[in-house]
C-alpha cells in the first residue's frame, strides 16, 4: 500500500487550540491545533454522525456536539459512552507552513 500525503491547509489558517473542517480529496477531515501541534481525524462522529468540527475542543479531547461522547484527537480513541468505536486519525506533517495529512 502506498502512502499519500495531501496538502490540506495553510498552517496560518488554523486557529490556536481549536478545530476546523477541511476537504481532503473526497473526504472531510477535522484539523485540531493543541498547544501548537496539529492533529487530524475524520470529521464525523462514529456514534451519531455529527460533525466533530462543531464540537468542543478541550485539551486533547473533542466532544461530539450531539451526544457529548469524547475522542482523543491524537489517536482517535473513543473515551466515554455512548461511543463504542474510535474515529479514524491520520498522520500530519508541516512542510513550508503547509499542513499535509497522510492517507493510506
Amino acid at each position: 500500500m502506498s502512502e499519500e500525503w495531501i496538502d490540506v491547509a495553510a498552517q496560518v489558517d488554523l486557529p490556536a487550540n481549536d478545530v476546523i473542517a477541511v476537504r481532503a480529496g473526497d473526504r472531510e477531515i477535522a484539523l485540531y491545533v493543541v498547544d501548537g501541534e496539529v492533529f487530524a481525524t475524520d470529521n464525523v462522529c462514529t456514534h451519531g454522525h455529527a460533525r466533530l468540527c462543531d464540537g468542543f475542543l478541550e485539551g486533547t479531547e473533542i466532544e461530539c456536539p450531539l451526544h457529548q461522547g469524547r475522542f482523543d484527537v491524537r489517536t482517535g480513541k473513543a473515551l466515554c459512552s455512548p461511543l463504542t468505536e474510535d474515529v479514524l486519525s491520520f498522520p500530519v506533517r508541516i512542510v513550508d507552513r503547509r499542513v499535509f495529512v497522510q492517507f493510506k
